[in-house]
């Protein structure tokens, strides 16, 4: 799972980024609307903390954008402007939550996870197709009754395939869904082979009715066997 911070003041930006680092999200973060907005545009994150008042723009100007935008992003509202016309504003406008500051981390945290579960999850604790289950905040997977060991990244790449069943993916979405933004830089894609290896066996010699099949050329899709 990936989150954007979007949040100027950088005692509590750094607090925030290690403790969602600490709950094995990927993190980036921006410090104002204008690196906001490009990562926005160029990038795709499961949820937005969103802080209203930045140093050179309105984070609901930026909180519009991502809705004219038609981006799948859940969005929570992170503000010390804790009135009643900001929240309905913000609310409206299409974000999912709204958490005044002060806050416990430990609230941000289940925020997060209940607009994520309510949005890719339908509500439910577990995501299940064909006879695999994958309860994303224990980390487990299963396949039929039994548990299917995976390291993290293999974890996380499954998710990101069973929240887009049939969905054709390229290399490099996959590898900025999963590692951060800074995979751009990288100069192959070798790392991603190794870890869809691993994974493709693991589903295959635990008798998964899911497939992660290669299309030549440009990435994977995740089959229902």
């Amino acid at each position: 799972m990936k989150i954007l911070i979007v949040e100027d003041e950088p005692s509590l930006r750094e607090l925030i980024q290690r403790s969602l680092e600490k709950e094995r999200y990927v993190v980036e973060v921006a410090a104002n609307f204008q690196t906001a907005m490009q990562k926005i545009e160029d990038y795709e994150y499961d949820c937005i903390l969103l802080d209203i008042m930045l140093p050179d723009g309105n984070g609901l100007t930026l909180l519009k954008h991502v809705k004219q935008l038609h981006k799948r992003e859940n969005v929570i509202i992170l503000s010390a402007k804790d009135s009643i016309e900001d929240k309905v504003l913000g609310l409206e406008l299409g974000a999912d939550d709204y958490l005044p500051k002060p806050f416990h981390l430990a609230e941000l945290n289940a925020r997060i996870r209940s607009v994520i579960r309510r949005h890719q999850q339908e509500g439910e604790v577990d995501i299940r197709l064909g006879n695999v289950r994958i309860v994303p905040e224990q980390f487990q997977t299963w396949v039929g009754e039994k548990i299917l060991e995976l390291n993290r990244k293999e974890f996380d790449i499954l998710l990101y395939f069973v929240n887009r069943p049939g969905r054709l993916v390229n290399k490099s979405t996959l590898a900025e869904s999963v590692w951060g933004d800074h995979i751009d830089q990288v100069d192959n894609f070798d790392f991603i082979y190794a870890q869809i290896k691993n994974l493709r066996k693991k589903l295959k010699e635990a008798g998964a009715t899911l497939e992660l099949k290669a299309v030549y050329g440009f990435g994977y899709k995740l089959i229902v066997e």
